[in-house]
């Protein structure tokens, strides 16, 4: 193997993948970046097993070939470079590095020893737009559950229903979803939320195409010069569509700042009780109030005037309701419920309502 590189791209690239590459495997491998020429343009690759990630990016190729290095080694060798071309060439499993004044030589492991997730070879393909995706995974992703215990909860899911995409997360106590695009295709894909989090980083102000494909067991995303593979969740979803009530008794809509700015201030109030704020809807005066207690430093009473439609009241977390209301981006937001002890929902309030996030409540 023999090239040149800009420091630039070498550098961005290595920094997008290298994040992928672990130290904590049994397999030593794992940490080093697999440097390889493909059609004339380097590709590098790091993996743990579950998610691949590969960054191809131009060069100027004199001879083809492939090897492994110390993903956090070359990352850093690399990003400390002045801007400059940068020649690679590979002798016997050593990565010969120059540029300018600056040499270096770095051991490898031959890339025949580096693992590669399978390729898709008889997917779905499909393609969504690449703002719309992210901005439904900023949306859901913050529900979904870190307990490895229950998998199916750890990831995000994707899925069609009434010719329509959908992006679901849940961890039991709250849920998201969030309509994407319309489609004729059918997608059920269960993916890593971890996979997930890499993708939104990998987007980034990316604005075109995500092209994706899909089997039964993988799910590849192309982001321009960027591949990200990684394995499904087995296991079925839960039906969670049963939790989402038709018709409200309580409604109460009103600016997302005022909702926000109440939530907040109680939320102060509230660390004793893990969170714990009860919110009243009055539909005489018009208004939704939030009341909460520290037993030790006293109470607090923040209202604000709402759209209200019928009584009642309710318990929730304030960190979930606060982690809602800061991934809402409409002006108004309506919060419904109808009853103690059933699932409030909060949703943007508009001509739009593709983003619907449940909060289910505490025992008052």
């Amino acid at each position: 193997m023999k090239l040149q590189v800009t420091q630039e791209n070498l550098s961005r690239a290595l920094n997008t993948v290298a994040r992928i590459a672990t130290t904590r495997g049994t397999l030593p491998i794992l940490s080093n970046v697999l440097l390889k020429v493909i059609d004339n343009r380097l590709s590098i690759s790091a993996t743990n097993l579950d998610i691949a990630m590969t960054n191809f990016i131009g060069s100027k190729v004199s001879k083809e070939g492939a090897i492994t290095v110390p993903a956090r080694l070359m990352q850093d060798f690399v990003s400390s470079l002045p801007s400059d071309i940068i020649s690679l060439e590979l002798d016997n499993n050593k990565l010969k590095i120059s540029s300018g004044k600056y040499q270096s030589v770095i051991n490898g492991i031959s890339a025949e020893d580096f693992p590669i997730m399978p390729a898709i070879t008889e997917g779905k393909n499909w393609v969504i737009p690449a703002p719309i995706l992210k901005k439904g995974l900023q949306q859901v992703i913050i529900a979904a559950s870190s307990d490895e215990a229950r998998p199916v909860l750890t990831g995000v899911y994707l899925h069609t229903f009434n010719n329509s995409l959908y992006a679901v997360a849940t961890d039991s106590y709250r849920l998201a979803e969030k309509n994407l695009i319309n489609t004729k295709e059918t997608i059920d894909l269960l993916i890593p939320c971890s996979a997930m989090q890499d993708l939104l980083r990998i987007i980034g102000d990316f604005d075109g195409d995500i092209e994706v494909t899909s089997d039964d067991q993988q799910v590849l995303f192309r982001v321009g010069e960027i591949e990200l593979i990684t394995r499904l969740i087995e296991g079925k979803y839960p039906d969670y569509r049963k939790l989402i009530p038709e018709k409200f008794a309580v409604t109460a809509t009103l600016p997302h700042s005022e909702l926000l700015n109440i939530t907040k201030v109680s939320s102060l109030f509230a660390r004793e009780s893990a969170g714990s704020i009860t919110i009243n809807v009055d539909d005489k005066d018009q208004q939704i109030n939030i009341h909460s207690i520290a037993s030790q430093l006293g109470e607090n009473t923040a209202a604000a005037e709402a759209k209200v439609t019928g009584d009642g009241n309710i318990t929730l977390n304030s960190r979930y309701l606060l982690d809602a209301l800061h991934i809402i981006g409409s002006e108004n937001v309506s919060l419904s419920f109808n009853g103690k002890l059933e699932p409030s929902v909060l949703r943007e309030s508009g001509k739009t309502t593709d983003y619907t996030h449940i909060i289910m409540p505490l025992k008052s």
